[in-house]
C-alpha cells in the first residue's frame, strides 16, 4: 500500500487533485485535527479559570434607556461579555478594526444572547457612538458609553496615557457577587515574530476567512471605506 493511501483519513477527492496535493493535504488534515483538539483543551482550561477579582464598583453606563449599572446589564443572564470599542474621546473616527469586529458580530447577536448578556463600550459619548452604529447598519448590538466612569482604564481598554485599547472582558455572576472571568490579554502579551496579537480571533470571522486562502491575511487591515463593487 503507497505512503498516500496509507496516510488517507478519508475517501473524499476533488477533481483532477494530484497524488502530492492529497498527501500534503493529509499531513494538514492531521495538523487541524490536532488544532482542534488543542483549542477544545484550551476552552476547557478557560472554562476552569478559578474566579477572577470582584470588581471594583458597580459602573454606570449610559445607554439608549438611561443610565444602567454593570449589574444590571447581565439581565437574566450569569455571564456577561463587554468589548472596548476603540472610540475614545480624542479619536477623529472610530477604530477600523473594532469596526469591522463588530460589523461581523453584530449578526450575530440574537444567537450570543441566548447564553449570556453582551454590550460593545465606547468612551466618547453614547450619541457619536449611535451614530457611528448607525453609519455601519448595526441593528443589535447592545451599545453603551463609559464617558463618565473609569471602566475602560479599570479594564485595560484604554492606556494610562488616555490612549483606547481594543479588548474584551468577561464577567461572571455568582452568589449575587459579580467577578471578572476573563480578558483578551494576548493583546498585552509578547507576540510572536511575524504575528498579530490574535487577542479576538477566536470570534472574528473576517481573519478565520482569510486564514483558508492561498495569500493568507498577509499584511491587510480592514478599513472603514473601500472602493469596491462586487
Amino acid at each position: 500500500m503507497s505512503e498516500v493511501a496509507e496516510r488517507t483519513l478519508h475517501d473524499r477527492r476533488f477533481p483532477n487533485e494530484s497524488a502530492e496535493y492529497r498527501a500534503a493535504r493529509e499531513r494538514l488534515l492531521e495538523a487541524e485535527i490536532d488544532l482542534r483538539r488543542q483549542t477544545e483543551a484550551v476552552a476547557a482550561q478557560r472554562r476552569a479559570l478559578p474566579p477572577g477579582g470582584a470588581i471594583p464598583q458597580d459602573y454606570v453606563f449610559e445607554a439608549a434607556e438611561g443610565p444602567v449599572k454593570l449589574s444590571e446589564l447581565f439581565g437574566d443572564k450569569d455571564t456577561l461579555l463587554l468589548y472596548g470599542f476603540m472610540l475614545g474621546p480624542n479619536m477623529d473616527h472610530a477604530c477600523p478594526s473594532c469596526t469591522a469586529f463588530i460589523d461581523a458580530l453584530d449578526g450575530e447577536m440574537r444567537h450570543i444572547r441566548q447564553q449570556v448578556a453582551i454590550a460593545a463600550v465606547a468612551r466618547s459619548p453614547l450619541a457619536r457612538f449611535q451614530a457611528h452604529a448607525a453609519s455601519r447598519g448595526w441593528r443589535d448590538t447592545r451599545l453603551l458609553s463609559s464617558a463618565a466612569n473609569s471602566f475602560h482604564r479599570d479594564y485595560h481598554a484604554e492606556t494610562p496615557e488616555g490612549s483606547q485599547r481594543p479588548m474584551m472582558n468577561v464577567f461572571a455572576r455568582r452568589d449575587g457577587q459579580i467577578r471578572h472571568a476573563w480578558g483578551s490579554e494576548l493583546a498585552y502579551a509578547p507576540a510572536d515574530p511575524g504575528q498579530d496579537p490574535r487577542h479576538i480571533d477566536a470570534i472574528w470571522p473576517l481573519w478565520a476567512a482569510l486564514d483558508l486562502t492561498p495569500q493568507g491575511r498577509g499584511d491587510f487591515r480592514p478599513k472603514l471605506t473601500y472602493d469596491y463593487r462586487p
